[in-house]
């Protein structure tokens, strides 16, 4: 099997690009992480700041109370579609291996309580969207999603905390057509994080 990304940058180190967004040690190596390859040799803070000028004013937030295994899955989509943060709400540990080192370039916050994600939200003037098939929730399929919000998820096995549907500006519910109660919550973020960029994203930019 080839391995990923690219090998050494040819020829003598005084022959380099002096982009100053470049690594002398990717250069010198190669560069096998798991970037695009736009990003190719750049430093890791030339990454993120790059990122920081290109993300999505969407944030997504997921409950954490009882060590969700699907954080790391929603990380990993949420740096697809350049969310501009993930919240975590609870337990500040997560299981980082599903994210593949994306939480790297991904900025995550964590909160304590529920409180104080509210808190946050209504600081930053963002609506709270919960996504959940719960009775009385609006199709997310038809609905206008806010340009600025933040899409929250609840644990697999529970769903949306009380608190959340009671604070939550809107609950939406993804349509579902066979025997299963739920979608996991780590496909149902992928879903609900593209329904947002086919309403507000540049389609072309993704696929540049």
């Amino acid at each position: 099997m080839l391995p990923h990304g690219v090998g050494p940058w040819p020829g003598e180190a005084d022959a380099w690009p002096a982009d100053p967004r470049l690594d002398p040690e990717l250069l010198r190596d190669g560069d096998r992480r798991n970037v695009v390859d736009r990003y190719r040799y750049w430093r890791h803070e030339a990454i993120v700041a790059d990122l920081d000028q290109r993300r999505h004013p969407f944030h997504v937030a997921i409950e954490n109370w009882q060590h969700d295994f699907n954080i790391g899955s929603v990380v990993r989509t949420a740096n697809a579609f350049a969310a501009r943060e993930v919240h975590i709400i609870g337990n500040r540990r997560w299981n980082r291996r599903g994210a593949m080192v994306t939480d790297r370039y991904q900025h995550v916050r964590h909160h304590p309580s529920f409180e104080e994600f509210v808190a946050w939200a209504n600081g930053a003037g963002l609506d709270v969207i919960g996504i959940d098939n719960l009775p009385g929730s609006v199709p997310l399929e038809t609905a206008a999603l806010p340009r600025s919000c933040v899409l929250v998820f609840g644990q697999e096995s529970v769903g949306l905390s009380d608190a959340v549907r009671e604070v939550a500006d809107a609950t939406l519910a993804i349509a579902q057509y066979g025997s299963t109660r739920s979608i996991n919550a780590g496909a149902a973020a992928a879903i609900a994080m593209h329904a947002w960029i086919c309403e507000h994203g540049d389609i072309a930019a993704g696929h540049g």
